[in-house]
């Protein structure tokens, strides 16, 4: 994920605000970390410069698929 993201990302949930947890960044991009919103609590992971910005229910249901 490019930095540049986080201008135009927001939380799926609320519309909040996201904070930007970085782990692991490459020269280009974030490799792995983490979206946080401190309006719904939500967590949103970021894996292999992705950021997984569904709902927490159906992101459960990716990971069994």
């Amino acid at each position: 994920m490019k930095r540049e993201l986080m201008d135009i990302l927001a939380c799926p949930m609320c519309k909040g605000d996201l904070k930007l947890d970085v782990k692991e960044e490459s020269e280009v991009e974030i490799v792995t970390g983490s979206l946080y919103c401190e309006k719904c609590k939500e967590t949103y992971p970021i894996e292999e410069g992705i950021p997984n910005l569904l709902p927490p229910e159906l992101r459960e249901k990716s990971k069994k698929l």
